[in-house]
C-alpha cells in the first residue's frame, strides 16, 4: 500500500502545528473495530499545561474526548490514518488538505484554498461540548448571540434546539447509505429564519469537512432576502434561500429532505416531495395537524374520553403522524418516529424519519392497515395518501 499522500497529509499537520497555522481536522471513513465509533474531530484547546490537541472521539451513543501533546497527536493520526480511519480533512490558514485512502490502499490528496482566515479560540471550554460555535457570525446575525458569542438570555431555548438538531441529523446520516458519502445535497423545506439550516451547513461543512450543498426553501421573501444575506457575509458559498411554496419546489438530486415545523399539511406535500423524488433520507417535524381533527369521530365508548378538546387534539396528532409513517413504509422507507428535544425547550419536537430501503414492500399489508385506521376513526380523507394517488 503506498502511503505517500498518507506521509505529506501527517507532514502538513505537523507542520501546521509548528508554524501555528492549524485550525481543525476531522477523521472519517472509520472501518476499525469499535463498533460505536464514526469520527474523530481534532482541534485546539488550552490547559493549564500548556496547547493541547483536543480529540473528540464522535460515538453512536456517547462521546468521549482526551488531551494530547502535539508529538503523541500526530502520532495518533499517522497510525489511524490507513488502519482505523480511511479519511481525513485538515484545516489550516494556509491551505486545506483532504485525504481519502481507497480499499486497494490507493489514496488521493487534494490541497485547495483555506476555509478559514482566522484562528479559533483555544480556551478550554468547561460547558458542554457543542457541534455549533457560539462565535458564528450568522448566530450573531440572526440574534441568537450578542457580539460576545454569549447566548441571548431569550434564545436558548433556540440555541439547545440548533444543537440537538445538528446531532440528530448527524446521528440520523451517520446510520443511513449516506453515512461514507463526501458530498450531500440537502433540501430544508420551510426554512424559515434558516436557524437550523445555517447550523446544518456550518456543521457539515466545517465541522465534518462534507462538501455539503444545502438550500432552504420559504414561501417569505423578506426572511428569504434575509438569509441570503446573511449567506453571502458568512461566506457560505454553497448555502442559497429561495422563494417558493413547498408543493411547487421540484427536487433534483437531493439526497436529504428537511421539513421542520411545515405548518398543517405542508409537512404532507414535503413528505411526498421527498418521496417522488427518491430522497434517501427525510426528516420532518409535523406541527398543527388541522386536517384530522374536524374529520374525526371516535366511537361511542371513547366518547367520554374525545369530549375533552385536548384529548382529540392529542389523537389527532398520533393518528395524523402514525398515518405518515406508514405510508412513508408503504412506498420503500423505514420510519422512526420520536421526540428530538424535550417539549420544556419547545412543544413541536416529534421527529418523523424515513430512510429509503431497497427491500420488497407488501402495499396491500399497509393498505388494510390504513384503511382500518381511517374506518375507525371515520376518516375521510389524509393529505398525503391522496397526493400518493393522484394520478401525476
Amino acid at each position: 500500500m503506498s502511503t505517500e499522500n498518507t506521509e505529506k497529509f501527517v507532514a502538513a499537520f505537523a507542520a501546521s502545528l509548528a508554524d501555528k497555522t492549524f485550525v481543525k481536522m476531522t477523521l472519517g471513513n472509520y472501518r476499525g473495530t469499535d463498533a460505536h465509533l464514526q469520527k474523530l474531530l481534532i482541534r485546539l484547546v488550552e490547559t493549564k499545561k500548556g496547547t493541547r490537541l483536543f480529540f473528540l472521539f464522535r460515538q453512536d451513543t456517547r462521546d468521549t474526548a482526551k488531551n494530547f501533546e502535539f508529538a503523541e497527536g500526530v502520532a495518533k493520526v499517522k497510525e489511524s490514518l490507513g488502519a482505523d480511519f480511511f479519511s481525513g480533512h485538515l484545516f489550516t490558514l494556509n491551505n486545506d488538505f483532504q485525504l481519502d485512502i481507497g480499499k486497494k490502499g490507493k489514496s488521493r490528496l487534494n490541497v485547495a484554498k483555506p476555509t478559514f482566515k482566522d484562528k479559533p479560540e483555544v480556551a478550554h471550554n468547561r460547558e458542554k461540548q457543542t457541534l455549533v460555535s457560539r462565535n458564528s457570525f450568522y448566530l450573531k446575525a440572526l440574534g441568537i448571540t450578542t457580539d460576545k458569542g454569549e447566548i441571548r438570555d431569550k434564545q436558548q431555548d433556540k440555541w439547545r434546539q440548533i444543537n440537538k438538531f445538528v446531532e440528530t441529523l448527524g446521528s440520523l446520516i451517520d446510520k443511513s447509505p449516506l453515512a461514507d458519502r463526501n458530498e450531500l445535497n440537502i433540501v430544508d423545506m420551510g426554512a424559515g429564519k434558516g436557524y437550523l439550516t445555517f447550523a446544518a451547513y456550518d456543521y457539515f461543512k466545517n465541522t465534518r469537512g462534507i462538501d455539503v450543498k444545502i438550500t432552504g426553501v420559504d414561501t417569505k421573501s423578506e426572511l428569504v432576502g434575509l438569509c441570503s444575506n446573511i449567506a453571502k457575509a458568512s461566506e457560505f458559498e454553497n448555502l442559497r434561500f429561495v422563494q417558493g411554496w413547498i408543493g411547487d419546489y421540484e427536487l433534483e438530486k437531493t439526497d436529504v429532505l428537511i421539513a421542520l415545523h411545515a405548518c398543517n399539511t405542508a409537512t404532507d406535500d414535503a413528505i411526498y416531495k421527498g418521496i417522488k423524488a427518491a430522497v434517501e433520507l427525510i426528516v420532518v417535524a409535523p406541527c398543527c395537524h388541522q386536517e384530522i381533527r374536524p374529520q374525526m369521530k371516535a366511537p361511542d365508548f371513547l366518547s367520554g374520553i374525545f369530549r375533552h378538546g385536548i384529548m382529540l387534539e392529542r389523537e389527532a396528532e398520533t393518528v395524523t403522524d402514525g398515518l405518515r409513517s406508514l405510508l412513508l413504509e408503504k412506498n420503500g422507507y423505514a420510519t422512526k418516529l420520536f421526540e428530538f428535544i424535550s417539549t420544556e425547550h419547545t412543544p413541536k419536537n416529534n421527529m418523523i424519519v424515513g430512510t429509503k430501503h431497497a427491500k420488497t414492500v407488501d402495499t396491500e399489508k399497509f393498505n388494510e392497515q390504513i384503511q382500518k385506521i381511517k374506518n375507525f376513526y371515520e376518516i375521510k380523507e389524509h393529505r398525503l395518501e391522496h397526493l400518493l394517488n393522484s394520478p401525476k
